[in-house]
């Protein structure tokens, strides 16, 4: 009997695997000099297009880094792109997709009455190998495809500098 409670004592002190969890995890995040490279592009991309919009970057925990506002852009532009990246980092999808989603008697169609989530589009997540690092919000072009594409163009710049 006291060699069956040795075995079980020892077995209980081996290290199981969901005991040895780590106390802290690391994870990617964008750096501000990123989103705003990321931001000045989709920026670039509206303007030569002829649009006036704001565009925001937030990173993978949904606080915003960035927020520009074109000159001409509607006073609720900035506010917008801010919670369309907000929307997507938050529901780790695109907005485009998320609208379709959400429509009206869909069973995500609850997701609209969450505080501060916008499902239009404009907004898309921003990955780095495999992993999301933030998201990027446009708002003002005239409808969300074009917002969608603009945002695109941010996301394309820094791409080199996502493969880290």
């Amino acid at each position: 009997m006291q060699k069956t409670t040795l075995l079980l004592a020892v077995a209980l002190l081996l290290p199981w695997p969901a005991m040895a969890q780590e106390a802290t995890f690391t994870t990617k995040n964008l750096t501000l000099e990123t989103a705003l490279k990321m931001a000045q592009a989709a920026l670039k991309s509206c303007r030569d297009s002829g649009y006036q919009i704001a565009v925001a970057v937030v990173d993978r925990g949904g606080n915003t880094q960035v927020v520009l506002r074109d000159r001409f852009a509607g006073p609720h532009t900035p506010s917008t792109a801010q919670r369309k990246a907000w929307t997507a980092v938050s529901f780790r999808g695109n907005t485009s997709e998320l609208a379709d989603a959400t429509q009206a008697g869909s069973i995500q169609s609850g997701m609209r009455d969450i505080p501060g989530a916008l499902a239009l589009g404009g907004g898309l997540v921003v990955d780095s190998a495999g992993s999301m690092v933030g998201a990027i919000g446009v708002s003002g072009a005239p409808g969300g495809a074009l917002d969608d594409a603009c945002a695109q163009a941010g996301i394309d710049a820094v791409a080199d500098d996502l493969a880290f």
